[in-house]
């Protein structure tokens, strides 16, 4: 296949070219979805250092490439060495991202790797869709460049097996034919495979034309496949040792870096609720045989262990006194209103089943709540209060004494109660999630940071605390956001147990426990170093019945109780410190009169008066007001710029520049220690500029004077706010201007393309000043289409259309020709000159269509 075919004329201006918008490719391998992989950028393919390289990362390669699950990640040049540029390095991916390119890594090119160290993937080529979870459904093989279904009669127990096998999900259960998972969409192949059982994947099994063709949607396969995982030697399905199902063979995990984010994954994977506890050191005795994974990293939001982070299947330093182990929740509450209250159910052997309200009583109802870490029972409901439950309703009579930390721990007794259906299962109230509280700090929304746990409050070390840990925090207890996270004692000493150390929350966890830990009392701390957290509802200050929380109703915080403002006692000034800690920029408005409603309570009798050099209300000086008796129809209200805490500067646009963020009431920058695509990608989102085109460091965009107030940053990319990521603390870092972050996003990008079926294909739009125009056909070439489709990341041009093919632009068709060489990198730098082709109108538009290169030798 030649990369492009011709350019014909420049009347029909058409260039055709060969293949399609993809940054990410497979190559060496049995099949598309399997080889070394290499990424696209800068207009040349390059490969992507093993370093790092785990499961996580393989599987945004398979999902963007459309080749289902990842089945193992490889290093060390597994599929022959690369060539040319090493574009990645140390990638660490969430495993939402769509995109290899959206994942973290040091920046583009920075690596100090060789092409014996290029990374591999091998993707699934089959799936199972339709099922409860990725072990059962609908059997799904992937041929060229979509997938199809296969037929009941051309698929047996050889080839189930080798699907099992593959996806890692142990051996065959069942198979169902008849479309029992539901009828697929697509092909049904017109093939028979013909496994022998002992292969790998599914692409090592033979095939032979079918013999039951036609064979319709009604005769799609299915199968039920037995799992990946079990936990051994723990006295239920619920708790034991962690073992995992790779090649053939169950293997145990290292527990170095295990914690409790893991924990949850294995428990909501087997279906045995939240995890209690995430243990080591072998604590349900040694394992035999491989050990398959270590250093596990989960976010939490996978659906399966083997979608976390790892060094590789079989790469550890660890023995069998290592093992990792789990306990989870034997119980949980269904149909309430939160995880806290509604149907009592009890997991027994696999399955889930009801408790007759007649067996349960109110010590019952002590070692549920707290198992679940929902504090004390409130309520206990009977007759069904949460709707009936299905399957068995339990035959014993749990007979707890109330201390008990788990119900697994709880003797039981036949029941005496027979014949209880499901219109008497019982239902609890707890009162609620009570295992994180702020101490010390003058409200329940700032202080010291104290978790509960095995009955017992604790402390949490300090180490590694940052805004994205202060947030989880914050949210949790219904306080907002994070304004600040403090170490050192802050809010002084705790005293007992510390719980908790080396704290990494991702920042979407519901609960502090949920975030990654060294472990619950492992630590190198002592109380001297306990953290602490502000959170923004620990404000003396709110803005009420606005647009957002920087606009509305002035409401101060007195006592116990909010009140509203006269506003014949705020001014300016005090409307500039109110919007300063607010985090909410300048003042932009006063209003008068309630015009954001009347408030209720009480007017507050005094008169604000701000300097306007405060960070907080609480700091202005007030005296009793002239303004006396004032009502709610003059509540005061402001209307702040907005909340501009981050910007970028010197990069000639409002999307592309220096970063820097604004705290404590000054501008300062960000380090480059660190700084990668996942980063720039939060800033870019939060500015409204579209996605991440680079991550820049070492001052790019010059440096600046002043603060440097964030070094270390860490962001798991789905934070809406640079605050939110992790980093080493508010002004902690080891860096000088010189290492100023620096962030382009494609919004800063003085072309685009509009009209067209994705965003490689469009009229041409380029911008200037402020607004975007279109560009004559007769003033566009093969030159500056190159560039341009160089620029967007969309490879070379593919065809050029006249004429306004994609549809009449709006406003103004440049008066420039555009006069690229074609080796620029983006469009801003071509020379331009006057046209000679004006006057020219919209219906001259010029459109373009672009593609990537094909892979050598396509």
């Amino acid at each position: 296949m030649e990369r492009c075919l011709s350019f014909l004329s420049l009347s029909s201006l058409l260039l055709l070219c060969t293949a399609s918008r993809e940054d990410v490719r497979l190559v060496n391998g049995s099949s598309p979805c399997a080889g070394r992989v290499e990424v696209y950028h800068r207009g040349e393919w390059g490969t992507v250092c093993d370093d790092r390289w785990d499961m996580s990362d393989a599987g945004v390669v398979c999902r963007q490439l459309g080749c289902g699950d990842a089945v193992d990640a490889l290093g060390g040049d597994h599929f022959g060495p690369g060539s040319g540029k090493i574009w990645m390095n140390e990638v660490s991916c969430r495993g939402s991202e769509s995109s290899l390119k959206q994942c973290g890594s040091p920046g583009w090119g920075q690596h100090l790797c060789n092409h014996g160290e290029d990374a591999g993937v091998i993707c699934s080529g089959v799936r199972l869709v339709g099922g409860t979870d990725l072990c059962s459904g609908r059997v799904e093989v992937h041929h060229g460049s979509s997938w199809g279904t296969v037929c009941d009669a051309d698929f047996d127990q050889q080839d189930a097996e080798v699907v099992c096998r593959e996806l890692g999900c142990g051996a065959p259960k069942e198979l169902r034919g008849a479309a029992a998972f539901g009828q697929g969409e697509g092909q049904v192949w017109a093939e028979e495979i013909q496994c022998r059982g002992n292969e790998s994947q599914i692409n090592f099994c033979p095939t032979a034309p079918s013999q039951n063709q036609p064979c319709s949607h009604g005769n799609d396969v299915g199968l039920v496949c037995s799992d990946s995982i079990r936990l051994v030697n723990g006295g239920n399905p619920c708790a034991g040792r962690v073992e995992v199902y790779h090649r053939g063979k169950w293997g145990t995990v290292c527990d170095r870096g295990w914690d409790m984010r893991d924990a949850g994954v294995v428990c909501r994977q087997l279906g045995c609720g939240d995890a209690v506890d995430a243990l080591r050191d072998g604590h349900f005795g040694p394992g035999s045989g491989r050990i398959w994974m270590a250093h596990v990293s989960c976010s939490g939001s996978e659906s399966s262990l083997k979608q976390c982070g790892s060094p590789g299947w079989g790469k550890h330093y660890c023995n069998h006194g290592e093992d990792a182990g789990v306990i989870c929740s034997g119980v949980r509450l269904v149909g309430g209103t939160d995880l806290c209250s509604g149907r009592v159910e009890v997991h027994h052997g696999s399955s889930w089943g009801t408790v007759c309200d007649a067996d349960f009583d109110q010590q019952d109802a002590e070692v549920v709540c707290r198992e679940l870490g929902c504090g004390a029972p409130k309520e206990l409901r009977g007759a069904a209060a949460f709707g009936q439950g299905e399957g068995q309703v339990w035959a014993e009579e749990i007979q707890c004494r109330g201390n008990e930390s788990q119900i697994n721990f709880c003797p039981t007794a036949p029941s005496q109660n027979q014949s209880c259906s499901h219109g008497n299962d019982v239902g609890l109230v707890c009162s609620g999630r009570e295992d994180v509280r702020l101490v010390n700090g003058g409200s329940p929304c700032a202080g010291r940071v104290e978790v509960y746990h095995r009955g017992e409050w604790g402390t949490v070390c300090d180490y590694r605390w940052d805004m994205s840990d202060a947030g989880v925090v914050c949210r949790q207890l219904g306080c907002g956001d994070a304004v600040d996270a403090l170490r050192d004692g802050h809010f002084g000493p705790g005293s007992g147990r510390i719980w908790m150390d080396h704290v990494s929350c991702s920042g979407s966890e519901s609960s502090l426990k949920q975030c990654g830990s060294a472990g619950w009392g492992k630590h190198n701390c002592d109380h001297g170093k306990d953290a602490g957290v502000i959170c923004s509802a620990h404000r003396k200050v709110r803005l009420v019945g606005g647009t957002d929380l920087c606009s509305g109703r002035v409401e101060v915080h007195h006592g116990s109780s909010w009140g509203t403002v006269c506003d014949a006692d705020f001014d300016q000034q005090d409307a500039e410190v109110v919007c300063r800690e607010l985090g909410c920029g300048a003042p932009k408005e006063l209003r008068r009169a309630a015009a954001f409603g009347q408030g209720e309570g009480q007017v507050w009798a005094e008169e604000i008066q701000c300097r306007g050099n405060e960070s907080q209300i609480n700091f202005c000086p007030t005296a009793p007001s002239q303004n006396q008796p004032c009502s709610h129809g003059n509540d005061v209200g402001l209307v702040c710029s907005g909340r501009e805490d981050v910007r970028l500067v010197n990069g000639g646009s409002p999307c592309a520049g220096r970063v820097e963020v604004y705290h404590r009431g000054e501008w300062g920058t960000v380090c480059g220690d660190w700084w990668d695509m996942s980063d720039a990608g939060v800033v870019c989102r939060q500015l409204g500029c579209g996605d991440a085109v680079d991550a820049l460091r070492e001052g790019h965009f010059g440096p600046r004077s002043g603060r440097i107030w964030m070094g270390a940053v860490y962001c798991s990319g789905s934070e809406s706010s640079l605050k939110q990521c992790g980093s080493a603390g508010w002004g902690k870092h080891n860096c000088d201007h010189g290492k100023d972050a620096g962030v382009i996003c494609s919004a800063h990008r003085k072309v685009r393309l509009v009209g067209g079926t994705d965003l490689c294909s469009g009229r041409v739009e380029v911008h200037h000043g402020t607004s975007w125009g279109m560009v004559c056909d007769a003033d566009f070439d093969q030159q500056d289409a190159e560039v341009v489709c160089r620029e967007l990341g969309c490879g070379a041009p593919k065809e050029l259309r006249g004429a306004a093919a994609f549809g009449q632009g709006e406003g103004q068709v440049w008066a420039e020709e555009i006069q690229c060489r074609g080796n620029e990198s983006q469009i801003y730098f071509c020379p331009t000159a006057p046209s000679q082709n004006q006057p020219c109108s919209h219906g001259n538009d010029v459109g373009l269509m672009c593609s990537v290169p094909p892979p050598p030798g396509a």
